[in-house]
């Protein structure tokens, strides 16, 4: 691997964190007494941290200023209206209501948007956008290419969604009772894949023959931009901004965390251009997360949002957050550990299923793996399989997703490439003596998204 194809970090270093170097001893009480569920270890007995990218970054001493100036007024703030000014101007939509993260957008957008019994079609599901899009009487249908659900195939743009797939759909149930199409850019479970901007452009043309509402989730929008920029014909020479502004023209709005690609800690946003669907979505606004103009966020932490959105725009910071994810990718197919390819834009996801071919699904190989990285090294990583899938709410059985995976996320900004060195050093090890992982059963499983406090033992 040649490095000379990864950047150095754009940036420099001004304040550091001591981390705590634990024995395997130590680590060996502290996942036991966590139920072998990673998500319930405390912070302070994790070495590296890739339990996730959600409000893990590191904010730039700009966005730090611009927690100086909150305007912590109950209507009103300045610093939303500096919020509202910016995604306008890189998103291009009309209406903007703040949420204290994506899942209240997403919470929001299921209740105006979705009639009881509608289908909610989208390119793979994800945990808590199918949770708030069932529990609003929606149902959700899975229109992504096959070749997403596919861990060794390395294509283009495994996040595009099946156009035939969707044709299908509003032949057989009709245009009428489909809420809208929920469109992801990048898809998180399908290992952080793209979707070109030919298949946007597609999707919009074929819901407005039939007056179907698109919706972004747009959590990672600008790793989205950066990929059709390097892999996308005649977008070369555009800017990430240009790109993302003609993403989100071929959408009618948005549901957003910007604990992601916003570069900030918490706080999220709807966007729409609909106005009856704004008048809405500020009505309920007010039931579930606060005033319009602020809508779950401190007027510092919008402050720090519009700055943080500002700065993703720069390419020198996508592209080395993107080639750092690669660096480890590609580390760790040299050494042939099994991953999802081809390398998403947030995270390496490990092929549980071939990683561990003597568990069954059933025995929550993911789990057992993410758990004992843990133990192996203090690398905190996640669980993305059958846990994470959680039971059909019908039905009571499990979802069985072809994906069975443990994704090690990167923090925006935290960790260096020695960082990457060290967690590849570690899964190459434990890939070394995979078949001593043992599996896992339930000893706790809550009914709503289980997989953030559900707690096991082994088999």
């Amino acid at each position: 691997m040649d490095i000379k194809n990864y950047p150095a970090e754009p940036y420099r270093v001004k304040v550091v964190e001591t981390v705590k170097m634990t024995t395997r001893e130590q680590r060996e009480k502290v996942i036991k007494e966590a139920g072998y569920n990673t998500f319930l270890i405390n912070s302070e007995d994790v070495y590296i941290d890739l339990l996730t990218d959600s409000g893990t970054n590191a904010m730039s001493d700009r966005q730090w200023a611009g927690m100086m100036m909150g305007d912590e007024a109950y209507a009103g703030s300045k610093n939303f209206h500096h919020l509202e000014e910016t995604v306008r101007d890189i998103f291009g939509f009309k209406h903007l209501v703040p949420t204290h993260q994506g899942r209240g957008a997403e919470n929001l957008l299921s209740h105006i948007a979705i009639k009881e019994g509608q289908y909610v079609p989208g390119n793979m599901y994800f945990t808590t956008t199918r949770f708030h899009q069932e529990a609003n009487g929606g149902i959700f249908v899975d229109i992504i290419r096959d070749e997403a659900h596919d861990a060794s195939k390395e294509i283009a743009f495994k996040g595009d969604i099946d156009l035939k797939k969707l044709e299908k759909l509003i032949d057989e149930k009709g245009a009428e009772n489909i809420a809208y199409v929920c469109l992801a850019v990048t898809v998180n479970l399908a290992g952080g894949q793209p979707v070109s901007m030919e298949n946007m452009k597609a999707v919009r043309e074929l819901t407005n023959k039939h007056g179907i509402k698109v919706f972004f989730d747009a959590t990672r929008c600008v790793e989205n931009a950066y990929f059709i920029k390097e892999q996308e014909k005649g977008y070369e020479d555009r800017s990430i901004k240009e790109i993302v502004r003609e993403m989100f023209s071929y959408a009618d709005g948005c549901t957003m965390s910007g604990k992601k690609d916003c570069i900030v800690n918490i706080g999220g946003f709807l966007c729409m251009n609909d106005d009856e669907l704004f008048q809405k979505a500020k009505e309920l606004v007010v039931v579930y997360e606060g005033m319009p103009s602020y809508g779950g966020m401190a007027g510092r932490d919008m402050e720090a949002m519009a700055i943080g959105l500002q700065e993703s725009m720069d390419f020198s910071y996508i592209e080395h957050r993107v080639k750092q994810v690669r660096y480890l990718g590609e580390k760790l197919k040299e050494a042939g550990v099994p991953i999802v390819e081809p390398i998403g834009g947030h995270a390496v996801f490990l092929d549980a299923r071939k990683f561990c071919p003597h568990l069954k699904q059933g025995e929550f190989p993911a789990q057992a793996l993410a758990a004992e990285l843990y133990l192996e090294s203090g690398v905190r990583s996640m669980e993305r399989g059958i846990v994470s899938a959680g039971r059909d709410i019908h039905t009571g059985e499990n979802h069985k997703p072809k994906l069975e995976t443990v994704r090690l996320t990167i923090p925006r900004r935290v960790y260096t490439y020695q960082h990457m060195d060290v967690v590849a050093d570690a899964v190459i090890k434990l890939y070394e003596h995979k078949e001593k992982i043992k599996g896992l059963k339930f000893v706790y499983e809550p009914e709503q998204l289980r997989f953030f406090t559900a707690r096991f033992e082994h088999i």
